[in-house]
């Protein structure tokens, strides 16, 4: 309901434009009223009645414009009718009430001057909740450029009730209304806003330039050197990071006595390769690289690409080659190897047992037999006796779940037998040894660090989906990698390795090596009841490695680490190489798998060296001389070696400690979109 406003004459031009207390003897208990409460009157008279208003309209428009209705106040009617002001403003005491002068003040502060609004300028507007349209300048506005009427040509009115409905600003007539809720802005130039905008992120990008004519000889040097700076400008927009190591990373490389030596006539390995149909081709190992006459060869070599540690095995049958009976030269031989690589400042990892044995051992029964458990033991005393000055970085067995398949259940290593029982019982044997080894090892040298080299596969099943398949993978998995990890850190045998308590092989790791390759896709199969009811195979459009080695498959390498991480212990990778002659693939697996690494370093796993298989194309076992793992390539006739590009790679890695852009471009440019994406 509203009210007639209270005349009041026109105060004098100098008097201040406000000389009392609008608000003193105003009623102000509505303030505290709750919502929805019956309507009152706000106001019980207008306070702006005495105040001067004609100043407003001193400088907005000119004197033959000014509305007869100014002494009405400063609430024009326009606004009024289109329901800007809501009882939402007048419920929580926004109106002008607020800006009231204190009784005590006697000084007005000065009054901005506003532009004035014409009908050539309109006045535009913009909802209030939306953003400053000056602040992003391209801001959408409310009828920028509609004419609006003279908000104080209509009738005044002074109050209005809090629940007195409002005109609906949507239906209205866009000519005769503002938008509900807008506030009238002035409509500002937006250049100096535009002048202040920061510069952007990247510049745009630049047009395509047209084909250059034809310069004569004396401008093709210029030429030469824009085109050279428009070619490196291009490089630096391509993504760049680095993949920095430790600065105290072992990089090395794996060998094996029997592989590298040459002429070891005395272990079982030599006997089985006379037998023809055990070895591809009909090979031998015969001189192999010539190590036991010139390993220093080879060391030079690792020498020069910058390794810092090398894994090398003694050999069993070398040092015993009969029961009890010891050959010291082959110990002073292997000291000056030792001493050979600390002379080049590359440390030493001695591995004491690489799937060859004496053959007495093998006459009696080999790793079968519990009685070659003590026998190891005397072994490994005699070797660190003579050889701890030189090492005390350890590594008593290799692989013992791959010994133990493919000597005992695949047949394809001496024995060459096809007994799962006896698999298993060699396995259990072997890290019986290794316990007694470390023990050992700790007699003689307190400071020695002492672990296994442990090969991990990856096993996922064919058919995630299938509970066949994916039972037939956990067993594999089971029997080839976890069975091992669970004795040594437990000290308890599980399937299939047995039952009960081995507490004798628990603390006996100091770190944990992971020899990893590839992985295998497993099948549920009824027929291979040898093998679990799994069968290996490829996943589907995989690329294979060399020689049917098996999958390309870098993430093993991460989920192996993270799944060694386990323990708590220090991992070494012993082993890691592809086979390939031809070197098309190394430096891509060789990348591929050192950022798998990184990547596991990232998380803290503690990785704390990589030794690559191998340093120089040597006799792989079953498969004879048909895959050359080597950084160098060899000639077993002539014993040449040849330096291939993934050990230019690996030295370069090493030199810098880091996978740099420039590595991956050069070597292996089709893995930038994967290491560097962007």
């Amino acid at each position: 309901m509203a009210k007639k406003k209270q005349q009041s004459d026109k105060p004098q031009d100098d008097q201040p434009l406000i000389g009392h207390d609008p608000f003193e003897s105003l009623d102000m208990k509505w303030l505290n009223r709750e919502e929805g409460e019956p309507t009152i009157k706000v106001l019980g008279q207008d306070p702006f009645a005495d105040m001067d208003a004609d100043w407003v309209y001193q400088e907005l428009v000119p004197d033959d414009h000014a509305p007869e209705s100014m002494s009405t106040g400063l609430m024009p009617t326009g606004l009024m009718s289109t329901g800007l002001m809501s009882t939402g403003l007048m419920s929580t005491g926004l109106m002008p009430t607020e800006a009231a002068v204190a009784p005590d003040e006697t000084e007005a502060e000065t009054v901005p001057t506003v532009p004035v609004p014409d009908t050539a300028d309109p006045i535009d507007t913009f909802a209030f909740d939306q953003p400053d349209p000056f602040a992003s300048a391209l801001a959408d506005t409310f009828a920028f450029d509609q004419p609006q009427p003279d908000p104080f040509t209509s009738d005044p009115v002074d109050t209005f009730t809090l629940d007195q409905p409002q005109p609906d600003p949507v239906a209205s007539d866009p000519a005769d209304t503002f938008a509900f809720d807008q506030v009238v802005v002035e409509k500002r130039p937006l250049e100096p806003v535009l002048a202040k905008a920061e510069p952007p992120l990247f510049p745009p990008p630049e047009p395509i330039r047209p084909p250059r004519p034809a310069v004569a000889a004396g401008e093709q040097a210029a030429g030469d050197q824009i085109a050279a700076r428009e070619e490196k400008v291009e490089r630096v927009l391509l993504p760049r990071a680095t993949f920095h190591f430790p600065a105290d990373f072992k990089w090395g490389a794996a060998t094996a006595s029997h592989q590298v030596e040459g002429e070891n006539i005395h272990n079982d390995w030599w006997v089985w390769e006379q037998t023809e149909g055990h070895i591809r081709n009909g090979g031998t190992s015969g001189m192999a690289c010539d190590w036991w006459q010139n390993a220093e060869a080879d060391f030079d070599h690792a020498a020069a690409m910058g390794l810092n540690s090398l894994r090398l095995s003694v050999e069993w049958s070398r040092i015993e080659p009969r029961p009890g009976v010891f050959d010291d030269s082959a110990l002073e031989r292997y000291g000056q190897m030792l001493q050979g690589l600390w002379q080049r400042g590359i440390e030493p990892m001695v591995t004491l047992h690489h799937f060859s044995n004496p053959r007495w051992l093998s006459e009696q029964g080999g790793w079968e037999a519990s009685e070659t458990i003590p026998l190891f033991a005397r072994y490994v005393r005699r070797v660190v006796g003579a050889l701890s000055k030189y090492c005390n970085l350890w590594c008593t067995i290799n692989e013992p779940n791959v010994y133990g398949v493919m000597g005992y259940q695949e047949g394809v290593f001496p024995p060459g037998k096809t007994d799962m029982k006896a698999a298993l019982r060699v396995v259990r044997n072997m890290l019986a040894g290794h316990a007694a080894a470390y023990r050992e090892i700790h007699a003689i040298q307190s400071d020695a660090r002492v672990g296994l080299a442990h090969h991990m596969r990856v096993f996922d099943p064919v058919n995630p989906r299938s509970p066949l398949h994916r039972r037939a993978a956990r067993s594999t998995d089971k029997v080839f990698n976890q069975a091992i990890l669970t004795a040594l850190d437990k000290g308890r045998w599980t399937l299939p390795l047995g039952f009960g308590l081995a507490w004798n092989l628990r603390h006996t790791l100091d770190w944990i090596g992971l020899n990893y390759y590839t992985r295998d896709m497993v099948a549920f199969d009824r027929s291979q009841s040898q093998s679990l009811f799994g069968r290996r195979q490829h996943a589907d459009g995989a690329e294979m490695l060399d020689g049917g080695y098996g999958e390309f498959y870098a993430k093993g390498m991460f989920r192996c680490i993270q799944r060694l991480s386990r323990l708590g212990l220090p991992i070494y990778v012993t082993e890691n190489g592809i086979p390939d002659d031809d070197d098309d693939q190394r430096p891509r697996y060789l990348l591929a798998h050192l950022h798998q690494m990184w990547r596991a370093l990232q998380l803290c796993y503690p990785v704390m060296g990589y030794y690559h298989w191998t340093l120089v194309d040597n006799f792989e076992w079953a498969e004879g001389w048909s895959l050359r793992f080597g950084l160098l390539e060899l000639d077993p006739e002539t014993q040449t070696r040849t330096p291939r590009r993934s050990a230019d790679l690996y030295a370069e890695t090493i030199r810098e400690n880091a996978i740099t852009p420039q590595i991956i471009d050069a070597y292996a440019p089709e893995l930038r979109a994967e290491l560097l994406p962007g």
